[in-house]
């Protein structure tokens, strides 16, 4: 049994074996118990599946903090309320890749499982990349930085501009290089169909699997503002990795009540492009006007819940009453 206690990426492998054992007991419940059917899922139900996801969540942190301390249980936490809050914007996206496809309510949840399932493996994965970058060379968390201040001011002055999923270069090049049917087959995302042209009966991707290589092309883009801020939280890669994917985890849930409401969350991406800035300027305040002294984790997630919920309370308070804007879309 020594190896449960043996360290792997700076944690005992005992961690990192109950954190995956939880993750797939969870995805195993949500596909095999409470969607063993594909079926449309109505705000009610999200809202309440979202409070226990987040409530699981939650009790990891409290686990966190009890058994590596206060300043990791802090840590994760504020890397689990700045993912949360930037996972708002990846709903609207998903949003408008589902109504281009034409992808009904129905096949929608089980096409966000698979998409967290790549979403676990691909996390994984640039956060491994990044932890060794960091270990390596402590100065790339000053880029972490000074991009993390860029993307905030960025995001402050950009404009709301729906994604253009039509010119997806991801949706372009599967279209000239696999055959694709015009129309759904239920949940599958690919079939055995006639070709067209030859008559022959061929292997062809549906509009769900063009959905779902968006969808995480789109969650890569994310990824790329979230984990150089959670790196400029903590360098723990345990905490980078939890934090994110149980963030992640309950998002497929939540993903109905607030795409049925994510107008609201217009005055957000300030928040949020504010709180990019802050995570990116406490590395060098940290490390240039406090002598290389902790900046005060208590302090980071108070400044980051803050702000958070700031501008989610503006944003609802600003919006109410307003109908949802209609984007243009050219769906199949």
């Amino acid at each position: 049994m020594e190896f449960l206690f043996a360290l792997w990426l700076g944690t005992p492998a005992w961690f990192w074996l109950s954190f995956l054992f939880l993750v797939i007991a969870l995805t195993a419940f949500d596909l095999g118990v409470l969607h063993k059917e594909d079926r449309e899922m109505g705000i009610g139900e999200s809202l309440k599946l979202s409070v226990f996801y987040i409530s699981i969540a939650l009790l990891f942190g409290a686990w966190v903090w009890y058994a590596r301390g206060p300043e990791s249980g802090m840590q994760y936490y504020t890397g689990f309320f700045i993912e949360k809050a930037l996972s708002i914007d990846n709903v609207f996206v998903i949003s408008l890749i589902f109504t281009y496809f034409a992808i009904p309510p129905k096949y929608q949840y089980r096409a966000l499982l698979w998409g967290i399932i790549a979403v676990i493996v691909l996390r994984g994965l640039m956060i491994a990349g990044g932890a060794a970058l960091v270990n390596e060379a402590y100065w790339v968390l000053y880029l972490f930085a000074a991009f993390l201040i860029f993307t905030g001011i960025k995001m402050f002055f950009a404009g709301d501009e729906p994604m253009d999923v039509a010119n997806n270069r991801a949706v372009k090049f599967i279209s000239r290089h696999m055959r694709v049917t015009p129309d759904l087959h239920g949940q599958h995302f690919f079939v055995k169909a006639p070709d067209a042209r030859t008559g022959k009966v061929v292997t062809s991707a549906t509009p769900l699997f063009l959905a779902l290589v968006v969808i995480n092309l789109a969650d890569l883009v994310f990824a790329v503002d979230s984990v150089p801020a959670i790196f400029a939280i903590t360098t723990d890669t345990f905490i980078v990795y939890t934090s994110n994917i149980m963030a992640i985890l309950g998002l497929r849930a939540l993903y109905f009540a607030l795409a049925a409401m994510v107008h609201r969350f217009h005055y957000l991406k300030y928040a949020l492009a504010a709180v990019l800035v802050f995570i990116g300027a406490k590395i060098f305040v940290a490390d240039f006007l406090l002598g290389g002294d902790k900046f005060p984790p208590v302090l980071s997630l108070g400044v980051t819940f803050a702000l958070i919920a700031a501008g989610i309370a503006y944003s609802l308070l600003k919006t109410r009453g307003q109908p949802e804007p209609d984007w243009p879309t050219d769906g199949q």
